[in-house]
């Protein structure tokens, strides 16, 4: 059988878009699988720092079943605030009114106010009381998006 007959053969096209097909299956599924695998391990990354990026109740809240949340130590979803106790670089240390740390990131894009005025990260000093806005990472980090210098 000559090889240009066997390529031209409908069976043969026919295979080969399947195959084609089923490799192009494959690869939907091993995509969905690894952004799958991506947000377990943030879900699961984000479970574990809870206390540290919303500072909810300390046992969890399995241990708060049944009674109400009225005496816990809850803050803002979105931030913190307290004093300045360390700088380095664009990485901030806060101490809150509950004397919990807190690491704090700074980037290009974080707005930082005193007053009416728009400052720079290099003019805030260690011991100013600040309150931050921004998002926690996966480390328990706050990625801060607005900081007010008071």
């Amino acid at each position: 059988m000559d090889i240009n007959n066997f390529l031209k053969q409908k069976t043969f096209k026919l295979a080969v878009l399947s195959i084609g097909a089923l490799i192009l299956l494959l690869l939907v599924f091993k995509a969905g699988v690894f952004v799958g695998y991506k947000k377990a391990s943030f879900s699961y990354s984000w479970g574990e720092n809870y206390h540290r990026n919303f500072a909810g109740p300390r046992g969890g809240f399995l241990s708060d079943f049944g009674r109400g949340f009225e005496d816990k130590d809850f803050i803002g979803a979105h931030g913190t605030s307290g004093s300045i106790i360390k700088i380095d670089g664009s990485t901030l240390m806060i101490k809150g009114g509950d004397n919990v740390e807190k690491t704090i990131l700074i980037s290009d894009q974080t707005t930082i106010a005193s007053r009416r005025k728009t400052i720079k990260a290099g003019d805030l000093k260690v011991d100013d009381r600040v309150v931050i806005i921004g998002s926690p990472n996966e480390q328990g980090q706050i990625e801060a998006k607005f900081i007010r210098l008071f």
